[in-house]
């Protein structure tokens, strides 16, 4: 099921529902008071594990989960994995105060669509919120440059060489168009920008990335570009 929505945060007739995860009362308050003082965003609900997220999702239904990734017992990466495999999922934004290229491309492959840090500024937060549940992928600079260090450095090799079989496997799957759109996508490429190069219509670049989704079985575009990046390191 693709959840690539082309639905503008300013066309949205109803405030993007949010559900905060965090075991720490202070950081669930305090991200509650920011996003409810926006009048197209409104919290939910909140839990403090990830079973108890589990639980609130499924009886709210969110459009967006801002999820702390280290938590007693079940931990956010593992609840995201979770939550995605439910019909309809919400869109999941990871928080964290640790920096490291673990938990970033931990959290990205179990199908985070956004990870930003604790102490981004709550415009920024707020930003990503909006982002996220338009189905558009959103990092910190520092998250991306920790994505990019861990993609091309040479700590990072035996993990390449483990899932380039896999990743190219997954790919063999897809006819040249869709493989072709499936690189512009890991280019960063909007669907308009898609269509002007390789000439199509933004109509068919929709028609090839819900093919994407389907094919490889993943949740959003930056899935799509890791798989790409997998395949060609």
């Amino acid at each position: 099921m693709s959840h690539d929505k082309s639905t503008s945060t300013e066309s949205r007739p109803d405030p993007v529902r949010v559900v905060i995860v965090d075991d720490e009362e202070l950081v669930r308050m305090a991200l509650r008071l920011v996003i409810d003082g926006e009048p197209d965003l409104t919290v939910v609900a909140e839990a403090a594990d990830g079973n108890a997220a589990l639980a609130v999702v499924a009886e709210q239904r969110p459009d967006v989960v801002l999820m702390d990734v280290r938590m007693p017992g079940r931990d956010g990466l593992d609840t995201t994995r979770e939550l995605l495999t439910r019909p309809a999922p919400p869109r999941v934004l990871m928080l964290t105060t640790f920096d490291s290229d673990d938990l970033v491309l931990g959290a990205l492959r179990a199908g985070a669509l956004g990870f930003v840090l604790k102490d981004t500024p709550p415009a920024r937060i707020l930003d990503a919120v909006r982002t996220v549940a338009d189905g558009n992928p959103v990092l910190s600079p520092a998250a991306t440059a920790r994505v990019i260090a861990a993609a091309t450095g040479p700590d990072s090799a035996h993990t390449r060489d483990h899932g380039r079989a896999a990743a190219r496997e997954r790919l063999s799957t897809l006819t040249e168009r869709e493989r072709e759109t499936a690189r512009a996508v890991a280019d960063g490429l909007g669907n308009a920008q898609i269509a002007e190069r390789l000439g199509i219509t933004v109509a068919t670049v929709k028609a090839h990335t819900g093919n994407l989704f389907a094919k490889l079985a993943v949740e959003n575009r930056v899935q799509i570009a890791l798989l790409i990046r997998d395949a060609e390191d």
